[in-house]
């Protein structure tokens, strides 16, 4: 029988609500980390910095930059560099940015440290930090500031369970690590994406990974322009998603966290000129839904994979 031990480390200033109480335990082993400005994370900057770093583990080797509230990814952008990568996310959802937890996967320069200090944010996360722009950062002392010593790419790796206490009993499931494999990414369509497009919908994939199901990443040039989850359905999601959508979502593609079973997706994706989706498959409607993907002229890639995250 398998068994768990969790050595308590501090008791944290409240739960999710001041009238929770809460503390931190060590599990097997934890990243190796540094808080080089303002005051310890709290029980909900735990979660939050989990979810970004989990994102930006995803794009370890690139420069990415995502923005997360309430343990939801809300922009997330590629770059050739992180300050680009940052106007980018900017650009995307700007009002997402007040209050919330930014993750870089390079380091943070003085140019930059200058843009994040003009904004309301919570908390910053890099695996480094120029001087110049440590100096800047620390004087907002109410920026929580986050240095990742373990590599980005041994992230997705570090734990292997993940555990929930439920009235019914503790769930136990192991962890999704499942990745896109040539042997069931598919393009299903009569039109095939241009490799811009293939390379949207990947980035738009596996940011859905992280999004509440039923999860919608709306994505153009490698930054993600609308996203919903944790609505009853990807159809609401997908309508959601397209309306807080800044720019025009003309030519941009659609990820889906799992299988797209009606008809309606591709019709409401037709109307917002989407141009390619990607989505597990796996349901009863499939052939339906390829052949309204035909009829529109909408490239679709099949992954055999699904995300749902409850």
């Amino acid at each position: 029988m398998k068994s768990f031990a969790f050595e308590k480390i501090k008791d944290l200033k409240y739960g999710e609500n001041p009238h929770q109480k809460a503390e931190l335990y060590s599990y097997d082993r934890e990243i190796e980390r540094v808080i080089l400005g303002g005051e310890d994370l709290s029980y909900n900057d735990v979660l939050d910095s989990s979810v970004a770093l989990e994102v930006a583990s995803e794009f370890f080797d690139v420069a990415c930059v995502c923005v997360v509230k309430h343990a939801n990814p809300c922009s997330v952008a590629l770059a050739a560099d992180v300050e680009m990568a940052f106007n980018k996310a900017l650009d995307s959802d700007p009002i997402a940015f007040f209050d919330s937890t930014v993750i870089f996967t390079k380091q943070v320069t003085y140019n930059l440290a200058k843009q994040l200090r003009e904004m309301s944010l919570r908390i910053v996360i890099a695996p480094d930090f120029s001087n110049d722009a440590l100096e800047e950062l620390k004087k907002d002392v109410n920026l929580k500031i986050v240095k990742i010593i373990t590599p980005y790419e041994e992230v997705l790796g570090f734990y292997n369970e993940e555990i929930k206490i439920t009235p019914f009993g503790v769930l136990i499931q192991e962890k999704d690590k499942k990745e896109l494999s040539p042997d069931t990414f598919k393009v299903v369509t009569k039109k095939k994406p241009e490799q811009k497009e293939v390379e949207d919908m990947i980035f738009a994939f596996k940011v859905a990974k992280h999004v509440k199901s039923s999860a919608i990443v709306v994505a153009k040039d490698l930054r993600t322009i609308g996203i919903c989850g944790g609505q009853m359905n990807n159809t609401v999601s997908l309508e959601f998603a397209l309306k807080r959508v800044c720019d025009s979502p003309k030519d941009s593609v659609v990820a889906s966290d799992g299988l797209f079973s009606s008809v309606s997706n591709i019709e409401i994706a037709v109307q917002n000129r989407i141009s390619g989706i990607i989505q597990p498959a796996g349901s009863i409607k499939d052939k339906d839904v390829i052949a309204a993907a035909n009829k529109y002229d909408i490239s679709m890639i099949t992954t055999g994979i699904r995300h749902y995250k409850h």
